[in-house]
């Protein structure tokens, strides 16, 4: 499956459209890592437990697109992007969403 931000995919041509696939996870941490990330909050730096969290997040998210598009008989996605939103205090969701396409080799 290849997978791109691009609308396009150099040496390939897009030859069939079919929609858009999209799929997105709800995260949080656990308190202890809260309270690491809190105490990280007064001093300064990165919060790792959080860009943890958010990778893993993402990784997450592709996956599932990845497989809805499988089902669709998809051998691509282009045009993905991601969107970030907070959810109930400490909690985030990360939806990742691209165009499900079948792709041709010229």
């Amino acid at each position: 499956m290849i997978i791109t931000n691009m609308d396009h995919v150099p040496g390939y041509e897009t030859v069939e459209c079919l929609g858009l696939v999209r799929a997105n996870v709800v995260r949080a941490k656990h308190m202890g890592k809260d309270i690491v990330a809190g105490l990280k909050n007064i001093v300064g730096g990165e919060i790792r437990e959080y860009t943890e969290m958010m990778s893993e997040s993402r990784e997450i998210a592709i996956k599932r697109m990845e497989k809805k598009a499988r089902e669709l008989g998809a051998d691509g996605i282009l045009n993905v992007r991601f969107m970030t939103s907070a959810i109930a205090g400490q909690a985030a969701e990360i939806m990742a969403y691209g165009t499900a396409v079948r792709l041709r080799k010229k």
